[in-house]
Formats: structure tokens, sequence, C-alpha cells
């Protein structure tokens, strides 16, 4: 399953998550403004806070890089 880190008020964070749910991809959302110790995760997995980031525990995407998505979706 894949974890995705965003914001509330983030259109890409958004269109990632529609993307996911349109490819039939189960996912957590983390948002890191309601839980420090998931901000500091995603700052660990991509070096920044910048969202959304989307990983399956060994890689990840950040920003809606839909290429990057699909390789982490298979």
């Amino acid at each position: 399953m894949l974890t995705v880190y965003s914001i509330t008020s983030c259109p890409w964070c958004d269109k990632a998550k529609r993307y996911l749910k349109a490819s039939g991809v189960e996912y957590e959302e983390r948002n890191i403004e309601l839980n420090a110790d998931w901000a500091a995760e995603c700052e660990r997995i991509s070096g920044d806070t910048m969202v959304p980031v989307i990983t399956d525990g060994k890689d990840y995407a950040v920003g809606f890089d839909r290429e990057k998505i699909d390789e982490l979706i298979k």
C-alpha cells in the first residue's frame, strides 16, 4: 500500500489522490499539518516538506509526477 503525505489545501495533493483512486490503488493519507511525526517522516523521505510525497516504503515521488507515481504503482 502507498502512503501519501499531504496538507489540507493542496491542489496537487488532491490531484494525486484522485489519480490513485481512479487507478484503483489503495493508499494511506498522512496530513502533515495534523501530525508532527508525519511531517518529520515526510522530510526524512524526501529531504523536504513539499507535498504531496507518495511512497511505497522504498521509493517516492514528489508532487504530481505521473511517471514516477506509475512506477510506484507497479
